[in-house]
């Protein structure tokens, strides 16, 4: 089943995250295997000076304060089961950085600063945790983040399209499927010695 829950509203994600693993338990045991922390927003495309307050806070609460709060609840679960995987979206931002995009990237760093660090901390029980960092995915989303640079700079979408490309080793966008399928991969047997990796 799907909620819609207000992730940049830390009682709430924390409410919606116990409400969830009390309806997969349904009866029994309260245990999670795997969780796929995805919340992210574009935030704004501005100068940094440009970016209100406002601004900044919502970006770094709905794309860190969520995981966060997720992962905490989980990793007790996870740590007396003895196993688990969190799967974190950051972003190839959260890696080379993002001009006009301070929030976002900001958001995606600490996203892997904090996937590194639960490594750390819940390897000993056997729990696992990554990061994915993918590039440009296509989709509505990304349409409208190439949209908003191209008005902000002035220039012509295809510009900044091509720039985004320009610099990638395999000339396209990422497919989602591409990424569910990494999901799958780092949920499973197969990534078992795989942990802190972004």
């Amino acid at each position: 089943t799907a909620s819609i829950v207000d992730l940049a509203d830390a009682a709430a994600v924390t409410a919606w995250v116990n409400e969830a693993i009390d309806a997969l338990a349904a009866g029994g045991e309260r245990s999670v295997d795997v969780l796929v922390n995805n919340a992210g927003i574009k935030g704004p495309t501005a100068f940094v000076e440009d970016v209100s307050l406002d601004e900044w806070r919502e970006c770094l609460a709905v794309g860190v304060d969520s995981h966060y709060l997720c992962a905490a609840a989980v990793a007790p679960l996870m740590k007396a089961r003895g196993a688990g995987s969190i799967i974190n979206l950051s972003s190839m931002a959260g890696v080379y950085g993002y001009g006009r995009r301070t929030p976002y990237a900001a958001a995606k760093w600490a996203v892997i600063g904090l996937t590194k660090s639960l490594a750390i901390e819940l390897g000993p029980h056997g729990v696992r945790c990554n990061a994915i960092c993918p590039g440009s995915v296509r989709g509505a989303r990304m349409d409208a983040v190439i949209a908003a640079e191209a008005e902000q700079r002035q220039v012509e979408r295809a510009v900044v399209e091509h720039e985004y490309l320009a610099g990638q080793s395999i000339k396209r966008f990422v497919e989602p499927e591409e990424i569910a399928a990494m999901c799958l991969f780092l949920a499973s047997p197969a990534s078992a010695m795989v942990t802190g990796q972004a």
